[in-house]
């Protein structure tokens, strides 16, 4: 791809996905810096800091952005190396995750992306969280007990590489080596997050100790939706306030009979009972009502849980919505009060945008 016709000052952002992606790929980005994930160190960084492969934003190339070192680069992007060896960038994964595949995206890198990468995977929870670890230099993560998850891999230019790469151990930390230099937009990390009950209660639980049991770091994901025009239903899940209306489900207006719907799986079985929805940002578009549906279906494909969702058993009767307003409900149906959950489906009526959907409550099994 070439910018150099393009206008100074133009963003150009990245439109190079697959028509087909694979299945892992729905499952938990926990290389997502909204989610905890850092980057701690980097051999070298000189072009592009390493925290921007991190970013959750699509790839942005900026015509005619300079800074102080060269070409403003949305990723991570080391010098030209004038000697043997090769750079890596050490990641601190969101939550300890069995890993099922990775998406090294080289975005908008032409002339300067590495000719191939390599992955290394650590199970070391005792560095997750420890400031230590924060100030480790190259021969402390030299040393490290790291194993291969991805052998070298050769790369392109402008393009995403969808691996699988499926993990029997617990990973934690990974390390991503690039032969021998140049830059990578984004490393995204597709996998199951390992449910602790030491990190629900840090993260997510409620000042009742209720644990959000769709939050995206105990588990939760979105597995469909018949629109998000405007935003992704993923974000329904992440673990903070939304800073703008831009990290909602929005759908498009609705312009025929009918509602707008998403399907999220819990991260474990659990009995709800609370229910919270934001509308935070959501003031001239948010859903006139909303209510939930839920089923206990473990091991469930996702394809049979979208077409069977219409039948499932009512969790919340419709309730009404207001403006930019986090809504708490404890109308649980009764029903459900004493039954487990596995899967639930958020309808809003007709359409517009909701920020964030929790459902608090206590786990009693593991969700598939």
């Amino acid at each position: 791809m070439s910018h150099s016709n393009q206008q100074v000052g133009q963003h150009i952002v990245a439109d190079n996905l697959p028509e087909t992606l694979p299945a892992f790929s729905k499952k938990t980005n926990v290389a997502d810096s909204r989610l905890g994930a850092k980057a701690l160190f980097a051999t070298d960084d000189f072009f592009a800091p390493k925290e921007r492969i991190l970013s959750p934003d699509i790839p942005t190339f900026i015509v005619g952005k300079f800074d102080d070192n060269g070409k403003w680069m949305d990723g991570w992007e080391t010098r030209r190396k004038r000697h043997l060896g090769y750079d890596y960038l050490v990641i601190e994964l969101a939550r300890p995750t069995h890993i099922a595949g990775l998406d090294i995206d080289t975005s908008h890198f032409t002339g300067n992306y590495p000719s191939s990468a390599s992955v290394d995977a650590l199970s070391a929870p005792e560095l997750r969280g420890n400031s230590k670890a924060d100030s480790f230099n190259k021969d402390d993560w030299d040393s490290q007990d790291w194993q291969t998850l991805l052998d070298m891999t050769a790369l392109q230019g402008n393009s995403h590489h969808f691996l699988p790469c499926q993990s029997e151990q617990v990973i934690t930390h990974l390390r991503l080596n690039i032969y021998p230099d140049g830059g990578i937009a984004r490393l995204r990390v597709y996998g199951d997050i390992v449910f602790a009950q030491d990190d629900a209660n840090n993260n997510g639980a409620n000042d009742k100790g209720q644990i959000d049991l769709v939050g995206a770091l105990n588990g939760g994901r979105a597995i469909a939706c018949n629109d998000a025009h405007f935003g992704a239903v993923e974000n329904l899940l992440l673990p903070n306030k939304a800073p703008n209306m831009g990290e909602g489900w929005e759908t498009r207006r609705r312009r025929e009979p009918g509602n707008d719907w998403c399907i999220i799986a819990l991260g474990q079985a659990g009995i709800v009972e609370n229910i919270e929805i934001d509308t935070a940002y959501f003031k001239g578009n948010f859903p006139d009502k909303v209510s939930i549906q839920a089923v206990y279906a473990p091991n469930t494909p996702d394809a049979t849980l979208v077409t069977q969702s219409m039948f499932w058993q009512t969790l919340l009767e419709p309730q009404s919505l207001s403006a930019d307003n986090v809504h708490e409900f404890d109308q649980i149906a009764d029903w459900a009060k004493d039954t487990a959950i596995t899967h639930i489906r958020v309808n809003i009526f007709p359409d517009g945008g909701i920020s964030r959907v929790r459902l608090f409550g206590k786990v009693v099994g593991e969700a598939k």
